[in-house]
């Protein structure tokens, strides 16, 4: 088979793969750097003479231009896997909503869904001499979307990093339908420019020393995991194992400071596994072409059968804030929502069941309100809303500032005082007014 020959016969117009999409259609939009630019573009301009498109996609990291039209909620409604600020605001204006789902579900969800994607568009890397687009560094659930679509569109970047996987991490040109050449923009960045609070510093340094030489890690998205990260390639540790959800710049900077070689790993040994990465050019450029990064599909990075097959698997994950009960909100406030359920629950899970594995739930005690207010993250009980992340009976380690707490299988009166116990001093003595209130505070508690 001719491979540019085919490439030239399916080779279309921005504007003519925006006609693709119909009324009523759901069109899938990629993943964080994978949303289209070009035809999202097209596609804006006859967004107007359309009505009830549903589109997929998550953490957005530019505006799309169909987000701009006029009345968007009159033409489409976004339903997002994960929010980010920019679909949160899209939520205020009515048009976007979040779709509750763990993450490492995406696969199979799209593979046994009644609503499979009409079209799917999505940016790819350049083709390769067989054939193959690869999906840069977003292979997430992105094989499994194109399995289900009835049309497939990509859009070529020039940019795009071609991440090396093993399975799922790309699609060949036979499979498409139709191929455009974009403008070619730099890839999205996030992060990288905010230092490390001493809260951060604090947290991590109470994480990093326990963790041992040879541990595999998971790293969450937000200033404390990213400040584990830091402090990592700093230490004396060594001969450390990547497998994660997200790959962030942390991993690159742990990575070129020697630490990271895969070694001990018990599966994927001597590569560092991620379902999509995002972050500043340092971090595409480490993992293009990088035979020592691995980029797989969500169900597999995610699996629990995956992350307990690891030993010494350390996963590190924030909390918008929890309750003396030991439920954990990393997902709202209240009822406004803020990002998803992720895999942070896979990864407490999977973590526990590894073996000499920590996973470790971390959050400054306290934040301040826009009018100078400081206010607890450690609260009774979690505010009418709050979405529960990781449920009571399966938080290990919680972490602020003021201290660690191993909470596993803790009693109730156990568990509230060990939560306390690293609350800001400020409000321990009203929350163990309200542990009493509530029943789980025994007079034999310290105080």
């Amino acid at each position: 088979m001719d491979y540019n020959q085919l490439y030239s016969q399916k080779l279309v117009t921005a504007e003519e793969a925006a006609k693709a999409v119909s009324s009523g259609n759901w069109v899938d939009y990629g993943w964080t750097v994978n949303t289209p630019v070009a035809v999202d573009a097209a596609l804006a301009k006859r967004m107007n003479e359309l009505t009830d498109v549903n589109f997929r996609g998550g953490i957005l990291m530019w505006v799309p231009e169909i987000f701009k039209i006029d009345n968007p909620v009159e033409h489409l409604t976004w339903n997002s896997w994960h929010m980010g600020g920019i679909e949160r605001k899209a939520a205020s204006q009515g048009f976007s909503f979040y779709a509750p789902i763990r993450y490492s579900e995406l696969p199979r969800y799209y593979r046994e869904s009644q609503t499979p994607p009409d079209v799917a568009i999505f940016q790819v890397a350049p083709m390769d001499s067989h054939g193959y687009f690869n999906f840069g560094p977003s292979a997430s659930h992105l094989a499994a979307a194109c399995e289900m679509a009835k049309t497939i569109i990509v859009e070529v970047n020039q940019n795009m990093p071609r991440c090396i996987g093993g399975f799922e991490e790309g699609i060949h040109i036979s499979k498409v339908d139709m191929i455009v050449e974009g403008d070619n923009p730099s890839i999205a960045e996030m992060g990288g420019s905010s230092a490390a609070t001493e809260v951060d510093e604090a947290v991590a340094k109470l994480i990093v020393e326990e963790i041992p030489d040879g541990a595999c890690l998971q790293l969450g998205i937000g200033g404390m995991p990213n400040a584990v990260g830091s402090l990592i390639a700093k230490s004396d540790l060594k001969n450390l194992g990547v497998h994660t959800e997200m790959y962030v710049d942390a991993f690159v900077d742990i990575a070129k400071a020697g630490k990271i070689n895969g070694s001990m790993k018990n599966i994927d040994k001597g590569r560092q596994t991620y379902a999509f990465a995002a972050g500043t050019k340092k971090l595409y450029d480490y993992i293009d072409d990088n035979p020592e990064c691995m980029s797989a599909p969500v169900d597999y990075t995610n699996d629990i059968r995956s992350i307990s097959a690891l030993d010494n698997f350390m996963s590190i994950n924030n909390a918008v804030n929890l309750d003396l009960f030991g439920q954990i909100n990393a997902e709202s406030a209240g009822t406004k929502n803020i990002s998803g359920a992720g895999g942070q629950l896979d990864f407490v899970l999977g973590a526990y069941l590894s073996k000499g594995g920590k996973s470790f739930i971390c959050c400054s005690s306290t934040f301040t309100t826009k009018d100078g207010q400081l206010k607890s993250r450690i609260l009774p009980t979690l505010e009418p809303g709050s979405i529960v992340t990781d449920t009571r009976a399966n938080v290990h380690y919680l972490v602020t500032e003021y201290g660690k707490v191993n909470l596993k299988g803790l009693s109730s009166w156990q568990k509230c005082e060990a939560i306390i116990s690293v609350a800001h001093p400020d409000f321990r003595d009203e929350l163990i007014k309200d542990a009493e209130k509530m029943n789980i505070w025994k007079r034999s508690n310290k105080r």
